[in-house]
């Protein structure tokens, strides 16, 4: 009995019907995959020559441009694929209205999902409005700590420094540690021994800074020696702080304890290790 009613259904069916209407659909869907890229090509023209001309000609920062032009390219190309997937399920069709308005737990589940979405958004207005951050940036949100790659409407995304792309939602950012704003410190700490001339390690110290700052426009202010301190550990060093540009930190403690070292094993200043091990330099 079944076997007869789809025998009879597959009669009933206009073959010819069916193929002009799926041919009908796909010249649709092409001429409007067309169209869409044409006008994806003229906004981009338009934002390339207008929006972003002007916000690179204004006065602000380099990285600050940067983020906003970012954060307009991402809200541009929301719109834009919305409009797309809106147009194509249109031709095919499928009647969006009907399904948003009786969609009964997807709904709820679609609401939600806005809810949060709308979230991202304000949160992402925010962090652009107060300046939190910019790309280029050195921060650190919760166990994550990079360098901001882009600042979307949705998300952020931070480069990590072993080159881990982390995306984090706008809506999780409630504590923002920016790296980037202001003079950083490199601390120096020299491991030595109970015994040592201390002021004697400051004249070289001194004498060190004096011979090679001006080979560094990387240090803004000139270098506070600190004299001797203990550590956590129970190690008694000799600490010097400098302050340096953003991002240059990890370049200025590698060439100044390099010169530091040098210079104490050359006025026969013994420097303590791990092992007690005692090394002079001749």
């Amino acid at each position: 009995m079944s076997m007869n009613i789809i025998t009879k259904y597959i009669q009933q069916l206009d073959a010819e019907e069916i193929a002009l209407t799926l041919l009908s659909k796909a010249i649709s869907l092409i001429l409007l995959l067309i169209v869409f890229a044409i006008a994806k090509r003229i906004i981009s023209f338009i934002f390339k020559h207008t929006i972003e001309k002007s916000i690179g000609l204004s006065r602000q920062s380099l990285a600050r441009q940067k983020t906003i032009i970012k954060l307009l390219k991402n809200i541009i190309n929301y719109v834009f694929y919305f409009f797309l997937i809106y147009s194509i399920l249109s031709v095919l069709g499928v009647p969006i209205s009907s399904l948003l308005a009786g969609a009964g737990i997807a709904g709820l589940a679609i609401g939600l999902g806005a809810q949060g979405f709308l979230t991202d958004v304000v949160n992402g207005f925010f962090i652009l409005l107060e300046n939190q951050f910019e790309v280029g940036d050195s921060i650190v949100i919760g166990s994550v700590e990079g360098t901001i790659s882009s600042v979307g409407i949705r998300t952020t995304q931070i480069r990590g420094f072993d080159g881990t792309l982390h995306f984090v939602t706008n809506r999780s950012i409630s504590v923002v540690s920016n790296k980037s704003r202001g003079a950083m410190r490199a601390q120096i700490d020299l491991p030595i021994f109970a015994n040592t001339d201390l002021d004697e390690v400051t004249r070289i110290i001194e004498e060190t800074n004096k011979e090679n700052l001006e080979n560094f426009p990387e240090i803004v202010e000139a270098p506070k020696v600190l004299g001797p301190r203990t550590t956590t550990n129970g190690q008694l060093v000799f600490r010097v702080d400098i302050f340096v540009q953003h991002g240059s930190q990890s370049k200025i403690y590698s060439a100044f304890y390099k010169l530091y070292q040098e210079s104490l094993l050359t006025n026969n200043i013994i420097l303590a290790t791990p092992n007690a091990t005692i090394i002079t330099k001749k």
